[in-house]
């Protein structure tokens, strides 16, 4: 879920993330008009819309039952390893 800009409130399917840069690409969101060129894949060209990147600081993961939260980390008994979880409701996010 997007908590601020211009696409705020607007939810998606994360398809990239990249951590140097601290961006996400999210499936139909913060879209731009990008001119392109005719080649293989578009061979008339023109305008094509498509996602930009948006910073991670603007999105917020989204626990199962729908509702935006933020996460924790804890050590699991059953696995001892670290996981994260919801801090709303305190599941576990897989």
């Amino acid at each position: 879920m997007v908590i601020s800009g211009e696409s705020k409130g607007q939810q998606g399917r994360v398809l990239f993330v990249d951590p140097d840069k601290r961006t996400a690409i999210v499936e139909g969101i913060n879209m731009v008009s990008k001119h392109q060129r005719p080649n293989a894949d578009n061979p008339k060209g023109g305008i094509v819309k498509k996602e930009a990147a948006i910073h991670i600081s603007n999105l917020m993961i989204m626990d199962a039952a729908g509702n935006a939260t933020r996460i924790g980390r804890n050590v699991s008994d059953k696995t001892e390893k670290s996981v994260r979880y919801s801090k709303k409701s305190g599941e576990e996010i897989k």
